[in-house]
């Protein structure tokens, strides 16, 4: 029986569960359930480092409470949810068949009161990814820089941190503040103006960068102007704006980001003190590495040429020179003997022609030469002085031919056929 007294159908009663499936249908097909623009405030805030959100949503005003959660929600918000803070939530209702509970899962949400900051950034955003300015080539960051601008407030820790880890990582490094508004409505003047100062000085590299805020706190990071001089900026940049879930469009057109000033300033010395230091350890035990194994090299190709036959066999290297110039010599001597041999063939052929020659070419002038000698002999005065005759010289040598030509006492040269006598005259004999 119904609540009114009437009786009805056993198979008109439906199961707990049955009714919960069909509820949960509905929900799904409700359009108006199926993304639902949700306000309210915080409350049961659960495990903030576990990687899903589970907390309510009340309305204070009218006492009611609806239960939410958000999966990974790290990578959705933007911001620090907090107990009590008024947000405004987009997400679908659904049910919970074993409890037979609804609650809400969220998709986005975001702190009540800046929505409207939101969709301006995201407007931004999708104007400057069009352009292409996200996705320009990021610049290297210099391996030992000189000298890092640090643009920031100047009254914060960001200059500080910066400056104690570079001091530690890169001593030589000079960190050069230039100190800027970060916040409220002279921010973005301030920022521009450093970064026009970075860009006519002398800086390797240069850190922007504030720290943690709400959305209002860190818009100037945000502004189309600032975010267009960074990304046209010469000098590499890197930022450091918030905290790590924080991002701002600063951050997407830098090249590089930072969740913290201490990051910032070991990326902009990507090689510290010690990565040197060890370094020239590394690169000296190669070099002794290597110079050991060329030592080694060299001392075994030694050994095998001092091994080899040859270098303890020296004469061995010329031994079939020393054979081939024996041959040589050998068949130059032969060729010598066989040239003089034929030269003295030649030499007594010739003098032989020669002889015949000359034998033939001399006996008529020999013939003429004997008669002429016949001759000569028969006046000749060696043949008249073999018949007794003698001649007298005078002192003066020449031949006396007549008696007058003589005194008594004068001394004369007899010349006989068989020789010289020498004579005194005494005086004239008479008969």
């Amino acid at each position: 029986m119904d609540l009114e007294g009437t009786f009805v159908e056993q198979s008109q009663y439906v199961s707990v569960a049955a009714l919960t499936k069909y509820l949960s249908a509905k929900f799904d097909r409700d359009p108006h359930l199926g993304k639902v623009y949700l306000t309210g405030e915080i409350s049961n805030l659960g495990n903030r480092r576990s990687r899903h959100l589970y907390f309510s949503i009340k309305d204070p005003e009218e006492k009611a409470v609806i239960r939410a959660a958000m999966f990974s929600y790290a990578s959705r918000l933007k911001f620090e949810p907090e107990e009590g803070m008024k947000v405004q939530a987009i997400g679908r209702v659904q049910i919970y068949e074993p409890s037979g509970s609804y609650s809400i899962i969220l998709e986005q949400m975001t702190p009540a009161g800046v929505g409207d900051l939101f969709l301006a950034l995201q407007q931004l955003k999708d104007k400057l990814a069009k352009e292409g300015l996200f996705s320009k080539a990021k610049r290297p960051i210099p391996p030992l820089p000189r000298k890092i601008a640090v643009i920031t407030s100047p009254t914060g820790a960001v200059v500080e941190d910066v400056a104690k880890t570079v001091e530690r990582r890169l001593p030589q490094a000079q960190v050069v503040l230039l100190p800027a508004v970060v916040q409220g409505e002279g921010a973005v003047p301030s920022l521009l103006k450093q970064l026009e100062r970075v860009d006519q000085m002398d800086f390797d590299t240069v850190i922007i960068g504030r720290g943690g805020g709400s959305i209002e706190d860190l818009w100037a990071f945000n502004d189309e102007a600032l975010v267009r001089r960074v990304a046209a900026l010469k000098t590499p940049i890197i930022a450091s704006v918030g905290h790590e879930t924080d991002n701002t469009l600063v951050d997407l057109v830098a090249d590089q980001r930072a969740a913290t000033p201490t990051a910032a300033a070991e990326l902009a010395t990507p090689i510290s003190k010690q990565n040197l230091i060890d370094r020239v350890l590394e690169l000296s035990s190669r070099l002794n590495l290597a110079g050991q194994k060329l030592i080694q090299q060299k001392q075994q190709a030694l050994k095998y040429v001092v091994d080899r036959p040859i270098m303890k066999q020296p004469d061995r290297l010329y031994a079939a020179y020393q054979q081939e110039v024996d041959s040589l010599e050998k068949r130059l001597i032969q060729a010598f003997s066989r040239k003089t041999e034929q030269g003295k063939y030649q030499k007594q052929a010739l003098t032989e022609r020669l002889a015949s020659q000359e034998g033939q070419l001399l006996r008529p002038y020999q013939e003429r030469l004997s008669l002429a000698a016949a001759k000569l002999d028969l006046v000749s005065p060696l043949k008249i002085l073999s018949s007794g005759y003698t001649i007298v010289k005078g002192e003066d040598g020449q031949v006396v031919k007549a008696k007058k030509d003589l005194m008594a006492g004068q001394k004369v040269a007899l010349t006989f056929a068989d020789g010289d006598l020498s004579a005194e005259i005494l005086g004239e004999e008479h008969d």
